[in-house]
């Protein structure tokens, strides 16, 4: 199990704001995709993916048994990128938005 002393607290937050910053560095998507591809295990990195498609989905209204068709995502995971989307840190919504105000967006 890992500490929870405030010290490591500190640490992680500290981490944590690294690697946003990290994110923030690449320039490109291909650049961001290598990163990702460096900080997580393919397992990791197709549940990233997974997530991402559904809030897609979820964005677009489609009903989360339809999504899990699509997907492959269980229903319970459907359901808590549900819960992110609409309680969460607004952090999907605001990608959504970007993403939608990029040029060539389909």
């Amino acid at each position: 199990m890992k500490q929870r002393d405030p010290q490591h607290l500190e640490a992680n937050r500290a981490a944590r704001s690294s690697l946003a910053e990290a994110f923030l560095a690449m320039r490109t998507a291909d650049e961001c995709r290598a990163l990702l591809r460096d900080l997580t295990t393919p397992a990791e990195l197709e549940a990233l993916v997974d997530r991402w498609r559904v809030v897609k989905f979820l964005d677009q209204g489609m009903p989360y048994r339809e999504i899990h068709v699509h997907t492959g995502v269980s229903v319970t995971t459907i359901g808590r990128v549900a819960r992110y989307l609409e309680n969460g840190n607004g952090g999907y919504r605001l990608a959504l938005e970007r993403i939608k105000q990029t040029p060539n967006h389909d």
